[in-house]
């Protein structure tokens, strides 16, 4: 079984990463563009007769097939991944349906992946980071995802303790104000790393992150709605299309 919802997982995020593609290529792409023109319209003009520092991949290449490999290999890990964790608490840790746990473990997972790092961490174009430090933002912003993984089982495991004495809707409440506390706590204990020179346009730093959160969004959607049906037929045994009845055969 675990073979089986790995693989459904998978291809599931296959899809999702095809999608993704769609909306990063033809939405997201535009404010890094836009951040790129205004990069190089701050910068100095070449010195005569200098080194001229050659494209290792050109803009074409990046937009179109690195983008397809970037977001299909990172839907695909994301499809991998809730199949493993469905696979270790489905009947154990969750009592819930197949599909509903699906979608739990990646709603959960967009918060703690996602939205906890947007909210001190978010993307910025390429085109804005510093170099010099990039290594250690990116270094704070996967301690934080840490960090609000933790967070999540620590409240999901709380919630599940005080469910038969307090009642789901108390217990829900008690594990969401345990996660608020612990994030803001992160959130307060880990540095600020602001890339962003002053005089940057907002407008095209937003435009870039809020495709980025796009494209988030739909790999953890298509991968809770599509997983959570494959799933769903998989633990139950039933095939994912209906067979065809046959014909009812007449008697000459």
């Amino acid at each position: 079984m675990m073979r089986t919802l790995l693989v459904r997982g998978m291809l599931v995020g296959l899809v999702a990463g095809v999608l993704a593609f769609l909306w990063a290529h033809f939405v997201g792409e535009h404010p890094v563009r836009a951040a790129i023109a205004v990069e190089e319209a701050a910068a100095p003009p070449p010195v005569p007769g200098g080194p001229v520092e050659e494209e290792v991949v050109g803009r074409g290449t990046q937009e179109g097939l690195g983008l397809l490999l970037g977001t299909t290999i990172f839907a695909v890990a994301i499809g991998g991944f809730v199949a493993l964790v469905l696979a270790i608490v489905q009947g154990r840790a969750s009592t819930l349906r197949v599909r509903a746990t699906v979608a739990a473990v990646c709603g959960l997972g967009f918060l703690a992946t996602v939205i906890v790092p947007f909210t001190k961490y978010p993307a910025n174009p390429p085109a804005v980071g510093s170099g010099d430090t990039i290594d250690e933002r990116t270094g704070w912003f996967f301690v934080l995802v840490i960090i609000a993984l933790v967070g999540v089982v620590a409240a999901v495991r709380l919630g599940r303790q005080l469910h038969a004495r307090w009642g789901a809707g108390n217990a829900i409440f008690a594990a969401g104000v345990l996660f608020v506390l612990l994030m803001a706590v992160a959130h307060v204990a880990l540095p600020n790393e602001n890339e962003v020179r002053a005089g940057f346009p907002p407008q095209i730093l937003w435009d870039f992150r809020l495709a980025n959160l796009g494209t988030q969004a739909i790999v953890w959607t298509t991968v809770a709605f599509g997983f959570g049906i494959a799933a769903e037929h998989a633990v139950e045994g039933r095939p994912l299309r209906p067979r065809a009845r046959p014909l009812p055969q007449t008697v000459a």
